[in-house]
């Protein structure tokens, strides 16, 4: 886990925590934690921390009895209930060559039920891995405002902070790298105003949902020519490449920031 991804906008994704309480019909993290989960209640609390990888053990017994394999790690052993992998905070270090990490991929960690200790552990692990730039994405932008008032938002990471919306969001965090992820977008955006943030990343929805939202190029060509009047770099996930033709960009904030440099 975490070594290779298919999302096209980061180089890898690490995953501390899981799952989410959110309910968001198009979820693809969801369908991938059900598909590969096993199906089964935490034993020791509503929200479990595992300090150690949950493997078929008189401990699981549930498991063993699921036909479970006996010496394999469960990426998701309590489906989408939000979990704490404790034990994976020090894979970052383990990684010397900068990568550009999507963090908790498969969850939500500003959703409302964190606690703010989950949090915590995953800055400061972060903090021991300085050669990465991190990316973190949540529906719930109030709790970056919340942890920046308390003082508990980290200065020295190379990190963006970033709104998950269908919408565009005027709920940023002044003074830090910011983005937005329209993703998937699931309604013509013909008057946004201005662009705010540092970052914009646009996508489809995927997947094979009945109710699949198909967008059309003149729902995204707003955003463009908004992002362009402010000069705020934008990235078209794959799943606009063919909707998009010629107008299909893969934009990075850092890049431009390099050669401005």
């Amino acid at each position: 886990m975490g070594v290779k991804t298919k999302i096209d906008w980061c180089d890898s994704t690490w995953n501390p925590v899981t799952g989410c309480l959110h309910g968001c019909e198009y979820c693809y993290a969801r369908r991938i934690a059900e598909r590969f989960g096993t199906h089964q209640k935490p034993i020791f609390a509503e929200f479990p921390v595992l300090n150690v990888p949950v493997r078929c053990s008189e401990t699981y017994e549930y498991m063993r009895i699921a036909g479970i394999s006996a010496g394999r790690i469960q990426p998701y052993p309590f489906d989408f209930t939000p979990t704490f992998h404790r034990y994976k905070l020090d894979e970052p270090q383990k990684w010397r060559k900068p990568r550009t990490i999507f963090v908790c991929s498969m969850a939500d960690l500003f959703g409302s039920w964190v606690p703010n200790e989950w949090i915590q552990e995953v800055f400061a692990a972060c903090a021991k891995a300085p050669q990465h730039r991190y990316l973190f994405l949540t529906k719930n932008p109030g709790r970056y405002k919340e942890l920046k008032e308390a003082g508990a938002l980290p200065t020295g990471l190379n990190a963006w902070l970033g709104v998950s919306t269908p919408h565009m969001s005027d709920q940023y965090v002044t003074g830090l790298d910011t983005f937005v992820s329209i993703e998937p977008i699931l309604e013509p955006f013909y008057d946004i105003g201005g662009v705010s943030c540092g970052w914009v990343i646009i996508g489809a929805e995927t997947g094979i949902r009945k109710d699949k939202v198909v967008p059309k190029k003149d729902w995204v060509m707003p955003i463009v020519y908004a992002c362009g009047d402010v000069g705020v770099p934008i990235f078209m996930k794959e799943s606009l490449r063919e909707i998009m033709g010629e107008d299909f960009r893969q934009e990075f904030p850092w890049n431009r920031r390099e050669n401005d440099g």
